[in-house]
């Protein structure tokens, strides 16, 4: 209670930096990650047929190594909060930039599905990673005021990385005369689309090297004056920096690094707060927005779109994420995080149902009927747009911002990776469940997008405006 007390005597609530520009770079620079997460997560779509005519694998098989990658995320993004809690927010930056680029190279150089497999699982883990301590960084260095945008450029990050490597991918595909499998540099087509993620990851490595530590962390390591002089940065010299440490400090008292152990309570194993920030990652992952990005190309082909066709399509969609990420951004700090919420899963679960009732018609030479086919794609489009300006951005900012000082890292560390973990039970499945029935799949994330609603009405409380510490 005494952090709460002390919170309006250092001005945090209100303090606005003078060089908000070099916030902005700081939170763009830690987002880095966010792209790199995307890309890596969404490159694999240009690549789905032709590890599936390469190696000779039927659906189920295809989709494990697909999915494989996510159980890395999963365990990156279950340890992440420990690693940054014990060496700091930067190093963990630095170890995933590494650990993405060893990916990248061995992505693209297989012997065979085997390693092809283990070097997703690397690429995997260094996403976990990278999914729990970009926005746990932004959480800690952004003014209160501007956090909630600030939070935002994780989800900005991860949708220009998945936009980016459609492009990239169609790009590599025309050049290859529109074969997957046709020569470039040497090598397959596919090949290069996935060694390509080397540039990013170099590039996320070197801006890790000019953005500053998480006062937080420096604090809980006695590091004193360097917290002051980054808070003067980022909450600017209008702040009482002294109560503001004070105020950190105090919050601090009370913790102790935060371990699983903290989670556990309130009758149903987890603290609530804790299954609240769960439900928000399986509602996110359950809606079935990445099946959008993994299977896109596929899917599209599935229903008689050309290759080339559908890999255009998987760009446009990849455009709508980033025009309704931006609206999200817009409006996150100004309507509230709940609100943004509730309109995503009313449009999601429109889209959805829109999408099932235009696959359950049957295909006339191969090809989805005009009308059903041109509602699909409007549908498909409609649905990305209505996540991305909703539960793609709150639910980064939320898992940022909800959960108190003294199980914050833990916390966000387990609700990460069911998000991972959630992610993975519908990338694997997706191939199986297409195979049995298109429509029926839609129809299984139109469920969750609908159940969504009463959840966030019932159990979110909303962050808007709020300052760390006062969040318990």
């Amino acid at each position: 209670m005494t952090s709460t007390a002390q919170a309006p005597q250092s001005g945090a609530g209100t303090a606005h930096p003078e060089h908000l520009g070099h916030v902005i770079f700081i939170a763009a620079a830690a987002a880095m990650g966010g792209f790199l997460f995307g890309y890596d997560s969404s490159v694999i779509n240009g690549a789905v047929e032709a590890i599936r005519d390469r190696y000779d694998v039927g659906s189920a098989a295809l989709a494990q190594v697909i999915a494989i990658a996510l159980i890395g995320c999963a365990v990156g993004a279950a340890t992440a909060g420990r690693i940054a809690d014990r060496i700091g927010r930067i190093r963990c930056m630095q170890i995933a930039a590494v650990l993405f680029t060893i990916s990248a190279v061995g992505s693209a150089l297989p012997f065979a599905l085997w390693d092809l497999a283990f070097w997703r699982i690397i690429g995997g883990f260094a996403i976990g990673m990278a999914s729990v301590i970009g926005p746990a960084y932004i959480a800690e260095v952004a003014p209160p005021a501007y956090r909630g945008r600030l939070g935002s450029f994780q989800q900005a990050a991860i949708v220009v990385g998945i936009a980016i490597s459609q492009l990239v991918n169609w790009g590599l595909l025309n050049a290859a005369g529109g074969n997957q499998r046709g020569k470039l540099l040497g090598i397959e087509a596919w090949q290069v689309m996935l060694g390509v993620m080397v540039v990013p990851a170099v590039l996320y490595g070197l801006l890790s090297l000019a953005i500053p530590e998480s006062p937080r962390f420096l604090l809980s390591v006695g590091k004193r004056e360097r917290a002051k002089e980054i808070l003067a940065e980022v909450e600017g010299t209008g702040t009482d920096l002294g109560a503001r440490v004070t105020e950190i400090e105090n919050a601090m008292k009370s913790e102790h690094r935060s371990t699983f152990k903290d989670l556990l309570g309130g009758g149903f194993f987890f603290k609530p707060i804790v299954w609240v920030g769960i439900g928000l990652s399986v509602f996110q992952q359950f809606v079935g927005i990445n099946v959008a990005f993994y299977y896109s190309s596929t899917l599209w082909q599935s229903v008689g779109v050309d290759p080339t066709q559908s890999f255009f399509y998987s760009f446009t969609t990849s455009i709508i994420n980033i025009v309704g990420t931006v609206i999200a951004m817009i409006f996150v700090d100004r309507i509230g995080r709940k609100p943004l919420a509730l309109i995503g899963s009313v449009g999601m679960a429109v889209g959805l149902a829109l999408e099932a009732w235009a696959f359950s018609h049957p295909l006339v030479d191969g090809k989805l009927p005009h009308a059903q086919g041109l509602t699909a794609l409007i549908a498909a489009h409609v649905f990305v747009l209505f996540f991305a300006l909703s539960w793609g951005v709150v639910v980064w900012v939320m898992l940022g911002e909800m959960f108190p000082n003294r199980i914050r890292a833990a916390a966000l560390g387990v609700a990460a990776a069911a998000q991972w973990l959630a992610n993975w039970a519908i990338t694997a499945s997706f191939p199986s469940l297409a195979d049995w029935n298109l429509s029926g799949t839609y129809v299984i994330y139109t469920v969750f997008a609908a159940l969504s609603i009463p959840f966030v009405l019932k159990f979110v409380k909303e962050t808007k405006g709020k300052s760390l510490e006062e969040m318990g």
